[in-house]
């Protein structure tokens, strides 16, 4: 009987068995997608590679006012210097949100904001206290700045290796730009008020320390990150925006300076209510990590 010799494919044309494998793959995929769908649940996507203008930009301005704080700090303008702190609390608010609305997170980008972070509010507030009250006391001066430094070090840190863990709703530690806030405040009003700070060296001493420690402390401080600013507020809340708006013009450095003492020491008062009520006071829990570290306030 005649043989007859099959017919093969032209070389470097796909296989049948290529396209098949093809073929699973892309319904693989898709099922994958349909049930995350149903499921209402999304998968973590891939953080970029790339480095955006946009939010860099406004990180690179925060980083600016705090290495201007720290020059006029040399200069003697502690005013100045402790206005420029506050500036870079107000852009390092900004630079995650423009981030996440124009949808420009990427890895360079969340590295260069705690690189920022560090100078503007672990640095320059130990460098501004330092040169305005501390100089005077020798060794104990330049210990309680280094250990203010060191202290937002470690915070922002732990701030970056636990974020996936943490509840949301609170901040483990005071945040940095709130302890930057207390010690450049204190400066500001104390030097608006013609205080010389050499006579006021041990409360500054206090304050750096306090704002150091509480920083690397396990108090759960609040975070407002569970209030939701697009969806319609009673009368009263805006009503509330305008009586401070109007009470931290007509005394900026006052005003300012309380509102962040408030704050810095709620932390404790909720750390203690907790503790009354028998309510787990450790906020690091057991979560999914995620790749997202750019949804950050300050911190």
């Amino acid at each position: 009987m005649a043989s007859f010799r099959r017919r093969r494919g032209k070389s470097g044309g796909p296989s049948f068995s290529r396209l098949l494998r093809a073929k699973n793959a892309a319904d693989d995929s898709l099922g994958r997608e349909h049930l995350d769908a149903l499921s209402g649940t999304a998968r973590p996507q891939r953080r970029r590679r790339g480095i955006y203008l946009l939010p860099n930009a406004f990180t690179t301005a925060a980083l600016f006012c705090g290495f201007y704080a720290i020059v006029m700090a040399m200069n003697l303008k502690f005013d100045n210097a402790s206005i420029a702190i506050f500036v870079a609390m107000v852009l390092d608010s900004l630079d995650g949100r423009v981030a996440r609305m124009t949808n420009t997170q990427s890895e360079f980008g969340a590295q260069y904001d705690s690189l920022s972070d560090m100078v503007s509010f672990g640095a320059a507030p130990a460098l501004v206290i330092y040169e305005w009250s501390l100089r005077g006391m020798g060794k104990l001066g330049w210990l309680a700045a280094f250990v203010y430094c060191v202290g937002g070090a470690l915070r922002l840190a732990r701030f970056n290796t636990n974020i996936a863990v943490v509840d949301k709703r609170y901040f483990q530690g005071l945040p940095s730009p709130a302890a930057a806030a207390m010690v450049a405040g204190f400066v500001w009003v104390m030097d608006d008020l013609r205080f010389a700070g050499a006579d006021l060296n041990w409360i500054s001493w206090v304050i750096t320390l306090y704002a150091g420690v509480t920083m690397v402390s396990n108090v759960p401080f609040y975070s407002f990150k569970d209030i939701n600013f697009r969806k319609p507020m009673p009368f009263i809340a805006s009503l509330l925006v305008v009586v401070m708006l109007v009470a931290i013009s007509s005394d900026p450095s006052s005003v300012l300076f309380g509102l962040f003492v408030l704050y810095g020491v709620s932390g404790y008062a909720v750390y203690g209510w907790r503790w009354y009520k028998g309510k787990p006071v450790a906020l690091v829990q057991p979560a999914v990590k995620t790749e997202s570290t750019r949804d950050r306030e300050p911190e």
